[in-house]
């Protein structure tokens, strides 16, 4: 884990020492343990590099990286299966002078070129200086771990693990309105239909699964795509087959997540994705497997009617773990709110991501390096409730009525929060008219906000539909895989990436194993949803391993925090009035929002416009 950034340009005088210290100054957050800088001969390539020692803390192996004098690499991430790929490439003749995975990366370019990237089990943003034939080769993983934007235009082409790298070396700060529009009004913070764009004209962000070719002499960019998620093939498979295979994947994912020369930790949230990544880490070390202490950290909240301390205590006592809690408050939000933003660069739709902000500082100060996290489990196995009606649907879509009545009462008989009525049902069978009736849906809370002023609709006439895209759902995966690589998981990604890295801290995610991915979308939706349970599969697979009361939970609750009563705080207020005045200045929002009542919103409830104007000032104001 690092920060990254390099120029590269015709213009050899552009190129100095001072501008790449710049961009690796404004990065330093992310690696703390030291830097780097590396020009060629010609001065047309540069890089930056800020590191933060995982594997392999020598000398040896820190970056910029050379390989056969001619490759020089900067590199984010970490590659799980490194030991194994570095064996197969010293199988074909390949010899390593570190022990790091960044010499891995450029041995398999060398070799593979760019069908390296099919081999890369991990998260990664990378980019490759090729001497020989004067171009750039950069990766970014399957889900989105790791982050890569960049500038092309006027023959320079800029990169960076965060924006305000580029920034930092005279590249325009300025506010995309589409998407600044979408973000108030619906509180999209990516644009599913553009999956390179962000919140600001001119940079762009390398999609997850995508590599990027700069060829310096042609001053051209391409990007392409090295990675697909299919979702239209289901396997026929026993279920004590499938439960085997599961383990097996997720039980291996976990163990290479493990591979660390720092102490390696967990976040626990008290549900069941994070409880088992907690297992399976604990069951390793106490196997022998590795050698090491390991806790968890977790955000609680005594008093709010969705703390989790009891079910943290509940998987903490039954694995004999140490756990450390912090309690985040309305004040320490405040406090801590403007430099939250500056890390983040984009908006954020809640408080919720500051919840995890304070769990990965927690992790920081206790010396933890590395911290395992269950991000991806919901998305890929159904987890959350909203997806109980599109499996009703699917059922219903098939014919399968008495199927559909069971579990719909199961969900009823286990208080599962969802909707159910005549309406799914018509719309069970008009997939498609269920797509256009929801995106115009969307396209009227744009056109009808009545706090948007009319200049700042005036901005985007014409793109109206930018950015309103909802998927035609036949099946339960159709939607899953919408929200696993369109619009959902990503933004969740960038939040983890940005919230550890602003402590110097290292995410892991066993969920987001691409064969794992993959499997899990190949099983039919019985397998996912069953007898009234999202995470069918990962319930059972955990069934005897993990307490009853985490395994069999009915209630559903993100990582999320009292934000109702800290938008009630006086100086939440007062904070949020201020928001709203340097909006309508803007010439953004209308003048009524500054007379309007407060809404005082939980964190995934809706109406949350409060929460976004208070971000969006703040954004706007950096």
């Amino acid at each position: 884990m690092c920060g990254i950034a390099g120029i590269i340009t015709p213009n050899a005088s552009f190129i100095n020492t001072g501008l790449l210290k710049s961009m690796a100054d404004s990065l330093a957050h992310r690696g703390p343990d030291g830097e780097g800088f590396w020009t060629n001969k010609t001065n047309t390539a540069g890089f930056a590099h800020r590191r933060l020692a995982i594997i392999d803390l020598s000398p040896t192996g820190a970056q910029p990286m050379h390989y056969l004098d001619r490759y020089s690499i900067v590199y984010n991430g970490e590659i799980y299966n490194y030991i194994e790929l570095r064996a197969d490439l010293q199988k074909a003749g390949y010899h390593f002078k570190s022990s790091s995975d960044t010499e891995v990366i450029l041995a398999a370019y060398d070799f593979y070129s760019e069908g390296c990237l099919q081999y890369l089990d991990g998260m990664f943003a990378f980019a490759i200086w090729d001497e020989k034939l004067q171009m750039l080769f950069c990766g970014r993983d399957r889900f989105g771990e790791k982050p890569f934007y960049y500038f092309s235009d006027r023959g320079i082409f800029a990169f960076a693990s965060e924006m305000k790298a580029l920034w930092s070396i005279g590249i325009e700060k300025t506010i995309e309105n589409k998407m600044l529009l979408n973000y108030l009004s619906l509180g999209h913070v990516q644009n599913p239909s553009n999956k390179a764009q962000t919140f600001y004209r001119d940079i762009f962000s390398l999609p997850p699964s995508h590599y990027a070719i700069y060829n310096l002499n042609t001053d051209r960019l391409s990007i392409r795509a090295y990675f697909t998620l299919d979702k239209e093939i289901e396997q026929k498979i026993s279920e004590p087959d499938a439960l085997s295979i599961f383990q097996k994947l997720l039980s291996n994912s976990v163990y290479k997540k493990l591979r660390s020369d720092v102490p390696v930790g967990s976040s626990l949230s008290g549900g069941l994705d994070s409880s088992t990544i907690v297992y399976y880490a604990n069951k390793f070390i106490n196997d022998g497997k590795h050698n090491a202490v390991f806790n968890t950290f977790s955000a609680v909240f005594p008093g709010f009617a969705k703390d989790e301390s009891e079910h943290i205590r509940a998987v903490t006592k039954e694995l004999k773990l140490q756990n450390y809690s912090v309690t985040p408050s309305a004040g320490d939000l405040i406090s801590d709110f403007q430099k939250l933003c500056w890390h983040q660069e984009e908006p954020f739709p809640s408080s919720s991501i500051y919840a995890q902000y304070k769990v990965y500082q927690l992790a920081a100060a206790n010396n933890i390096k590395v911290l395992l996290d269950g991000q991806g489990a919901d998305e890929t196995l159904a987890g959350y409730h909203k997806y109980i009606h599109w499996y009703l649907q699917e059922m219903f879509s098939r014919y399968k009525f008495s199927a559909a009545t069971f579990e719909k009462n199961m969900f009823k008989k286990h208080q599962a929060n969802f909707l159910w009525g005549y309406k799914n049902i018509i719309a069970s069978l008009l997939p498609s008219h269920v797509s256009i009736a929801l995106e115009k849906k969307e396209y009227n809370k744009i056109l009808h906000n009545p706090d948007i002023t009319r200049s700042m609709m005036s901005n985007i006439k014409g793109r109206e539909w930018e950015g309103i895209h909802k998927p035609i759902v036949t099946k339960l995966n159709d939607i899953l895989h919408f929200n696993t690589t369109e619009l959902g998981l990503e933004e969740l990604l960038r939040f983890a990436d940005r919230n550890s890295m602003a402590h110097g801290v290292e995410i892991r995610l066993p969920f987001l194993n691409q064969q794992l991915v993959k499997f899990i979308f190949s099983l039919p939706s019985s397998m996912k949803i069953s007898n009234g349970f999202t995470k069918s599969i990962l319930r059972k697979t955990m069934n005897n391993q993990l307490p009853d009361s985490i395994v069999w939970r009915k209630d559903k609750v993100g990582f999320e925090p009292p934000q109702k009563s800290w938008m009630d705080d006086k100086s939440m207020k007062d904070l949020l009035y201020e928001a709203k005045k340097k909006l309508v200045t803007e010439k953004i929002l209308n003048q009524s929002v500054l007379t309007s009542r407060p809404q005082s919103n939980d964190a995934y409830g809706t109406g949350n416009n409060d929460w976004r104007y208070l971000c969006a000032a703040q954004i706007l104001d950096q």
